[in-house]
């Protein structure tokens, strides 16, 4: 009898109720399959863009390197340069110049002008002096894919922000829907059940990269809805006036007046802030309708202890101060504004945490991957397979690499042109022809080697065009980088599949 009444403890309660928990898995499985395909391809691409400056010198590894900061008369001697080039063109309209600094290492100066539609870009040495044309086609693509998924600007960018609303979303619900997910934060079940393996991978690098997931997830968001979020300011601060919002947050903007006046001094505005933030470096210059009575200079200045890449000087033509933007020293509101472009990219912080943010990057892409993956395997389990799904998963997944690969061996071809198309198509097949394999696992073992015999193709047309006019210690190392990456993915591609790894891979 006693035996009988010690055996009846009292269940420990639960913190979450179960119907709680079963509505948040819900939530989480539906999110994840409506946006997964956007999730994964902006992860991954994600990953490359911290890189991006790395990826631009060693797509054009000719191109002068600066280490230490520029002199006023280097920035102006860059300005008088690229302003005479628009000139040439007739173009002289808007010219921004960016100086080298801790997260990239070449001077760019460029104009555009916004009714002919021309512009022009070049990389300067340490003396301001125009060097080479900057062209890096590929790594802009990467870019942009990242960015705007080569929709017209306004609505991929909004679209990219949703993807991050999406993905926050996702990373909190699956919080809530696993209550034992930091108690399990190491347990790994490996060679079973390939459900049960891909839910723990899935379930653990959620938990260990969550304060990065969760840093790129809201920063990306607030960048892709930043136009959204100013029409809503607009809205509730300034009547509807988008304007005023506009140049509240960045700035105020060059006026139409269009009488002719002298190319601003930026040796004279870089010396006064200089003189106010003792160790202040020049960063970038934004000059809107230049040489124009009504120009503008959005004059940015980095100094040491800041998150922010800079903080924003603004001048009129004549070189009088009309304040600043506040992005490393102004209200709280002003330097999150400063933050968020460095907090998403891992652009702080030198090229260890570039590192740190590429395995991270990597992770959350294995994160979006694996989350579709175990939803297929539960499916199956349950007997309700989706064969086709799990083969165009798979392609879909293993695709992209291939598919990058091939826009940069269209672009070093010459058909720069039609790098979005062969993207595409790319894509498109791998999914289609996926079909034909007998399961997933050999639709994703034959893209991969093909992905690694294009990363080794594009590796190749490289090296030919460059091996001996290359410069850039950076090129080398990027180059093996991609070729590790090839070597992985031929290995993945080779090596035999236990049995018991059916379904999507």
């Amino acid at each position: 009898m006693m035996q009988d009444v010690a055996s009846q403890k009292p269940r420990k309660r639960q913190f979450l109720p179960p119907q709680f928990v079963r509505a948040m898995l819900a939530g989480h499985s539906a999110l994840g399959i409506a946006f997964a395909a956007l999730i994964y391809v902006v992860c991954l691409t994600g990953t490359l863009a911290v890189f991006l400056h790395e990826l631009q010198r060693w797509e054009q590894p000719d191109a002068p390197v600066i280490d230490d900061p520029l002199t006023p008369a280097a920035v102006t001697n860059a300005l008088d340069g690229v302003y005479q080039k628009a000139v040439a063109l007739n173009a002289a309209h808007d010219v921004f110049l960016m100086g080298p600094g801790p997260v990239q290492k070449r001077f760019i100066v460029s104009f555009h002008d916004h009714d002919s539609g021309l512009e022009g870009e070049w990389i300067a040495d340490t003396g301001g002096n125009l060097a080479v044309e900057h062209k890096a086609p590929w790594s802009e693509f990467v870019g942009e894919l990242h960015m705007h998924l080569h929709l017209p600007r306004t609505w991929g960018l909004f679209l990219v922000g949703l993807t991050g609303v999406t993905l926050l979303s996702s990373l909190v619900s699956g919080l809530l829907s696993h209550p034992r997910l930091f108690k399990d934060a190491f347990a790994l079940r490996w060679g079973g059940s390939r459900r049960l393996q891909e839910a723990d991978l899935h379930n653990r690098l959620g938990v260990w990269g969550l304060p990065f997931h969760v840093v790129v997830s809201t920063t990306g968001a607030l960048l892709g809805l930043s136009t959204l979020i100013v029409g809503v300011l607009a809205l509730a601060a300034y009547d509807g006036d988008s304007e005023k919002a506009f140049a509240t947050i960045l700035g105020p903007m060059a006026t139409e007046d269009e009488t002719a006046a002298p190319l601003p001094d930026l040796a004279a505005m870089i010396r006064q802030v200089q003189a106010q933030h003792p160790g202040a470096e020049f960063a970038s210059a934004n000059i809107g309708h230049i040489a124009k009575k009504g120009q503008v200079v959005h004059l940015g200045m980095r100094t040491s202890g800041h998150l922010a890449m800079s903080n924003s000087y603004y001048f009129d033509g004549t070189g009088k101060p009309l304040g600043d933007g506040g992005l490393e020293t102004g209200s709280i509101g002003q330097q999150i504004l400063g933050a968020l472009q460095p907090l998403h990219f891992g652009w702080f912080g030198g090229f260890p945490v570039k590192i740190a943010y590429g395995i991270l990057g990597l992770a959350l892409t294995v994160v979006t991957h694996t989350g579709i993956t175990v939803w297929l395997a539960r499916r199956r389990e349950r007997g309700r397979p989706s064969p086709h799904w799990e083969k165009i998963w798979t392609a879909l997944a293993w695709s992209q690499p291939l598919a990058l690969a091939v826009v940069a061996i269209a672009i070093f071809a010459g058909a720069e042109s039609l790098a979005v198309t062969a993207y595409l198509v790319t894509t498109l097949v791998s999914m289609v022809g996926s079909q034909a394999a007998s399961q997933a696992t050999t639709a994703g073992r034959i893209i991969r080697l093909l992905a690694a015999l294009a990363i080794l193709a594009a590796l190749a047309m490289h090296a030919l065009a460059w091996a001996d006019r290359m410069t850039d210690p950076t090129a080398p190392w990027v180059s093996a980088a991609f070729a590790a990456t090839a070597l992985a993915l031929l290995v993945s591609a080779v090596r035999p599949w236990p049995r018991s790894r059916a379904g999507a891979a």
